[in-house]
């Protein structure tokens, strides 16, 4: 339940129609194995007490009254048992009969909620039955408590605030008027659905697809309970198709068929943050109930995939989509550009590192779709201190391999003379010495968009930006950077798209830019010639910083969140200090070099996360860091929390 963090459960527990004490005494058995899980709210199919398919029987007194007795016996037996369950029943009220929610927690009934549409069509006859429970608000006495009784309500956890959770049920979710609408704008995050809805061909592709939709459009998490075998097939068949989904995503399904509880847990925080964020979200204040319920806190272990790579899809087919997508949006914005101010010519550094080779691959791909031909891209390759034979190569054998106009123009000499300008010794390999390396490439590229009326196609990447790992004024500087919102993780499977669609020589020179470490090559090479630089061994392995990126940028977790999912998704890679201690720089270097973002050129943006100053995110260049980090001063009690 820390962090935001909370295991439910769905279940479809075997029954028989008008048999309470049987379906009483198999939904206890679900409960308990739910409980041993450490689920915290477990929620039961469509008058799961009763069974669905009970027909005319609903109008039989004895029915009724047996259904209401074994809730109150579930009530007493599951007193003891920390777990919230959520009941289907058939409910007499004055002198209707409704079909029922009914919440239960610690052997107290918190509340009985009414479906409120009642279908009659097709296979479906609930009017025959029951009526609609729709705007109720009021008390009913069952099983000896009286109870709030009515569609206008919600539960909320007084221990754990976004734990707050509504329920609707079946039909509620197909219509176009759903209470789950009304349910959210008033507090909830998380939609409980207790449904029996029966199995025909290609019904679940549907119900997947409108719960997906459902927990996307209305930012929350959903529950979906389905009844399953045991229900009478005498006319339907029923598949116990479970389904928990949040913010447009399936968290967990079960098969069908398959007779099973399905567990999953959901991040309430997560869906807070999102809330939040989009000010299009609509509160309201009407009179829904609030029923608040104390659960103890208490630590799950997590059994949510949280992936290591979170802005690299894991199936290889949205991939591949994905980049597709990608390289299409980076080229379409350049072409954009080019266009816009009548511009047939480009000049981009060409280093053999993978940023520099993404950006030559999205020039290439906009300069096809105006029809221009490659050589009005100039490629220049600045060989300098720290250059070695092979970066050297396969940015000539690149240019060469897109048919691109390659100008070579070592800068030594003019980086030496400039050190004589400013008194600075050539031995010493500081940040002058480094920087000026930078500065003076990007002078070179500048003056040559001036001599071929072209404008100079930036490099960097957004994970560079988030660390301000770019030469003030030298790479960070461009006339549109076409990389801004691409994070280093993400550049290396596009590149990798690209390759696997070309062949020849092209395809060897991309695979082995892929292979070469990540380094801005601006010290010298070791004596062997290879790359003394690497950037990972200095700002720490960029997989870990772009997690940090994600959490941190796209929903505003807490450091503490952010350290403890890294432990759980990397504890097969980095030891725990190593994440602290990455973690730690990642903070400082983002507070710190925000400067360097508040100056950015045009770039275009491709998905959620980005650091444009004129488009995602706004921030003090002198905003202090100390908050962020001081969370972090005792990471042993992050992780017992």
């Amino acid at each position: 339940m820390k962090d935001g963090f909370l295991k439910i459960a769905c279940a479809s527990p075997d029954l028989k129609p008008a048999d309470c004490e049987y379906n009483a005494r198999n939904i206890l058995d679900c409960i308990r194995q739910a409980e041993q899980k450490h689920a915290k709210i477990l929620c039961f199919p469509e008058l799961s007490l009763t069974g669905y398919t009970c027909g005319d029987l609903f109008l039989q007194e004895t029915l009724l009254e047996s259904s209401e007795y074994y809730l109150a016996e579930l009530a007493r037996q599951s007193e003891n048992l920390d777990i919230l369950c959520i009941i289907g029943l058939p409910v007499r009220f004055r002198t209707k009969l409704y079909n029922c929610a009914a919440v239960m927690y610690h052997g107290e009934i918190l509340g009985i909620i009414p479906k409120t549409h009642i279908p009659n069509y097709g296979e479906f006859y609930e009017a025959r039955h029951f009526t609609s429970g729709k705007n109720l608000l009021t008390y009913h006495m069952i099983c000896g408590q009286s109870v709030p009784f009515g569609t206008k309500q919600l539960f909320q956890c007084q221990d754990m605030p976004e734990l707050c959770f509504g329920i609707e049920i079946c039909e509620d979710l197909w219509t176009g008027e759903t209470p789950s609408m009304k349910l959210v704008q008033n507090g909830a995050n998380l939609i409980c659905n207790l449904s029996a809805s029966d199995e025909i061909i290609g019904k679940a592709d549907y119900r997947r697809t409108i719960i997906k939709a459902k927990s996307g459009s209305l930012v929350c998490a959903y529950a979906y309970a389905d009844a399953g075998i045991g229900e009478s097939t005498q006319d339907m068949v029923f598949a116990g198709h479970n389904i928990i989904a949040e913010n447009g995503s399936i968290l967990k399904e079960s098969g069908l068929f398959q007779q099973k509880i399905i567990f999953a847990d959901l991040d309430l925080k997560k869906i807070v943050s999102e809330k939040r964020r989009m000010n299009t979200c609509q509160s309201e204040n009407s009179d829904f109930r609030i029923c608040y319920f104390s659960m103890p806190m208490e630590e799950t272990p997590l059994e949510r995939c949280i992936p290591q790579h979170p802005f690299v899809p894991d199936d290889r087919n949205i991939l591949d989509n994905r980049c597709e997508e990608i390289l299409l949006m980076q080229s379409v914005g350049l072409r954009t550009r080019l266009q816009h101010i009548s511009c047939k010519n480009a000049v981009l550094g060409l280093s053999g590192g993978l940023d520099s080779t993404l950006a030559l691959i999205v020039t290439i791909h906009a300069f096809d779709m105006l029809g221009l031909p490659h050589e009005g891209i100039t490629a220049v390759t600045m060989p300098c201190f720290g250059t070695t034979d092979r970066t050297y190569s396969n940015a000539c054998l690149l240019a060469g391999a897109y048919g691109v106009t390659l100008r070579e123009i070592p800068i030594q000499d003019s980086v030496r003379q400039h050190f004589r300008d400013i008194q600075h010794a050539e031995s010493n390999h500081d940040v002058v010495y480094e920087n000026g390396q930078a500065r003076e490439r990007t002078q070179v590229l500048m003056d040559i968009a001036n001599q071929i009326n072209g404008i100079v196609i930036g490099t960097g990447d957004l994970s560079e930006l988030a660390l301000g790992w770019a030469t003030y004024n030298g790479d960070h500087m461009s006339m549109y950077a076409v990389n801004a919102s691409i994070p280093k993780t993400l550049v290396r499977y596009l590149t990798a798209y690209e390759a696997a669609h070309t062949e020849g020589m092209l395809r060897e020179i991309l695979l082995d830019i892929l292979d070469t470490p990540v380094s801005p090559e601006l010290l010298p090479p070791d004596p062997d010639g290879q790359i003394a630089q690497k950037t990972e061994d200095l700002v720490g392995p960029y997989e870990l910083h772009d997690f940090y990126l994600y959490y941190m940028l796209r929903f505003g977790f807490r450091p503490g969140k952010i350290y403890r999912m890294a432990c759980t998704a990397f504890w097969d890679l980095y030891s725990e200090q190593e994440i602290l201690k990455w973690l730690r720089v990642f903070y400082k270097r983002f507070f710190t070099q925000q400067f360097k973002r508040s100056c950015l050129p045009d770039g275009p943006k491709v998905g959620s996360v980005t650091l444009s100053p004129r488009g995602d995110f706004r921030m003090p260049s002198d905003a202090s860091v100390n908050l962020w980090l001081k969370e972090l001063e005792n990471p042993g009690k992050i992780l017992e929390k």
